[in-house]
């Protein structure tokens, strides 16, 4: 019993000491890539049991803002080979393990 007290106390732990975003890959331009940053954050802050309704909250928001067909992913531990638009393509870490994709394919 007290270990799974523990281990849970580390994860919030951990999770805590990387509530940042940690961008693991991008070619997009500087501005672009802040704006997305800051919409992936919020949109995961905003829904943060509901991963699908932060993923079209984020589609809908790129959509409008920089042209159609995006497309978005957000969760753990998943893998991907995405075909995309050339400085069309974020991938960043939140809150721990939550991962966030975010890529134009037309």
């Amino acid at each position: 019993m007290a270990e799974t007290v523990d281990a849970k106390k580390e994860e919030a732990d951990y999770k805590r000491v990387h509530s940042f975003p940690l961008i693991r890959h991008t070619d997009m331009p500087e501005e672009m890539r802040v704006e997305t940053m800051e919409l992936c954050v919020t949109a995961c802050e905003k829904f943060s049991t509901n991963n699908e309704s932060a993923a079209k909250m984020i589609k809908e928001s790129m959509d409008k803002k920089f042209g159609s067909s995006w497309h978005v992913v957000i969760g753990e531990g998943f893998g991907f080979e995405v075909t995309h638009e050339v400085k069309n393509l974020l991938y960043m870490f939140f809150g721990g393990s939550l991962a966030v994709c975010v890529w134009k394919c037309s």
